[in-house]
């Protein structure tokens, strides 16, 4: 037996003993019935306990697969932020390793004609590997309307012409987006 099911064997006792005395004192010593309501059986009663177990177990088991599963997420999220740029980076080493021989190649050479060629060479390069990888610039012509969600106003100039007042005038800074989510916003002069 339980705790529990002795603690209710002796308060059943209790009652029944309170009840015979308080008969007594009343000169009545009739056993008074039991109601159904007071009284579980006790094989419902195990059942019961048995069956709050179980969800306990579920619900503790429950909580600590997602604990778990909070855990690894975390851990893999980390992980993935420390490589996510390995890809990147490995195809950058061949423009940096051309930047490397072009600036001995400065050193060495005072052909200037043959120094921008090669830089032009490189430069192309590095464009080309981020476009592959979603880089774009954000194509701005002067006279463009103002998108704030594409540019950032930096200051007002006054305009050259008349139809140029409330458009852009100027490009500071180009602006990029990777995989078309602005990455830096164009910075521009507003004609005033």
């Amino acid at each position: 037996m339980s705790d529990k099911d002795i603690k209710k064997e002796q308060e059943k006792a209790e009652k029944q003993e309170n009840t015979a005395n308080v008969e007594e004192t009343n000169g009545q010593e009739q056993a008074q019935p039991e109601t159904e309501d007071n009284q579980a059986e006790p094989g419902e009663e195990n059942k019961t306990e048995a069956e709050l177990a179980e969800m306990k177990d579920k619900y503790i088991r429950l909580m600590a697969e997602f604990e778990n599963f909070r855990r690894r997420t975390a851990r893999e999220r980390i992980e993935m932020s420390k490589t996510a740029t390995e890809d990147l980076m490995s195809e950058l080493l061949p423009v940096l390793d051309d930047m490397e021989r072009a600036r001995q190649s400065m050193e060495a050479t005072k052909d200037v004609d043959a120094i921008l060629q090669g830089l032009e060479l490189v430069f192309h390069k590095l464009k080309h590997v981020t476009q592959v990888k979603g880089l774009k610039p954000i194509q701005i012509q002067t006279g463009d309307t103002f998108d704030s969600d594409l540019h950032e106003a930096v200051t007002q100039s006054p305009a050259p012409s008349e139809e140029l007042k409330g458009k852009i005038i100027d490009v500071i800074e180009k602006g990029y987006t990777l995989n078309d989510k602005v990455i830096r916003y164009a910075k521009v002069i507003i004609g005033a």
